[in-house]
């Protein structure tokens, strides 16, 4: 790979991330010609820029103030690696989960899968369990009603995986 396609790949990975925090999202859909992510852990695809607008709008429902902040980035010969911490708070509904008000940070990390100077995927992966215990943090045997939003969570992020 040569320096200046390393450059490039990088350019492009650090202004996507950064446009994500600033909710940019038509300058991030401009990153790949066609959007294309994967959600490991949770096995959502996410293809094609109407796909991939409505998951930013989904989890910027969830999460407004969601934000990364890069921890390190790699290169390989198709792509760009970045580890990365997620931080938001949970002010909407995401899926099956209603809003808690909690905050949550996680560290990720993300393939950004290049052909040439063209983004054709990104791949994410992180511990969901990490998350979700923070999301829940409150739920104690001492008060009912977080047992009860807890049962009734989990059964129904259940539905969502099937």
């Amino acid at each position: 790979m040569t320096t200046n396609l390393r450059d490039f790949r990088e350019t492009l990975v650090r202004n996507h991330m950064a446009d994500e925090n600033t909710l940019a999202f038509d300058d991030v859909l401009a990153t790949f010609p066609h959007p294309h992510y994967e959600i490991i852990p949770t096995g959502a695809l996410y293809d094609g820029r109407n796909d991939v607008s409505a998951y930013y709008s989904d989890s910027r429902h969830a999460f407004p103030d969601q934000r990364n902040e890069i921890i390190s980035l790699r290169h390989s010969d198709d792509a760009v690696i970045v580890e990365f911490w997620l931080r938001g708070t949970h002010r909407g509904a995401f899926r099956s989960l209603l809003a808690t008000g909690q905050t949550f940070e996680c560290q990720m990390t993300a393939f950004f899968i290049f052909d040439g100077e063209r983004l054709v995927c990104e791949r994410v992966y992180f511990d969901s369990l990490t998350i979700f215990k923070q999301l829940l943090r409150d739920v104690s045997v001492r008060r009912p009603a977080t047992i009860v939003r807890l049962v009734k969570t989990v059964l129904a992020m259940r539905n969502d995986l099937h």
